[in-house]
């Protein structure tokens, strides 16, 4: 499968995904190309298609916590953000994901 496919293909199950969970893919097109882009990299590297910005750590239990889509393990983080880490999915009523903020988990009180 090449790249432009994979992506397309990434695309239509993150839909199903992460709609029900009251997300959506950024409205910057450019940025969701690069991302999903990165995704197809991550995925031929490590088998499996990782948020692009977070650090791998070979740790299995830690690292399936950042397999795209990760929101439902970092739902708390991400519903005060309105946002995932990389900006690939914000919450359905963004118009402006430029305007979001990108906070830890502890500026959040979350830890």
């Amino acid at each position: 499968m090449n790249t432009e496919s994979r992506k397309q293909a990434l695309r239509h199950f993150y839909t199903r995904v992460v709609e029900p969970m009251g997300f959506k893919f950024t409205p910057d097109a450019e940025m969701a190309d690069f991302l999903l882009e990165q995704e197809v990299k991550l995925e031929a590297r490590h088998g499996i298609p990782f948020c692009p910005c977070q650090p791998i750590r070979h740790d299995r239990a830690r690292d399936m916590q950042i397999v795209c889509p990760c929101i439902p393990f970092h739902r708390k983080h991400f519903d005060a953000m309105q946002r995932c880490w990389c900006g690939l999915f914000v919450h359905q009523d963004v118009t402006d994901p430029d305007s979001l903020p990108q906070l830890s988990a502890k500026e959040l009180g979350l830890e």
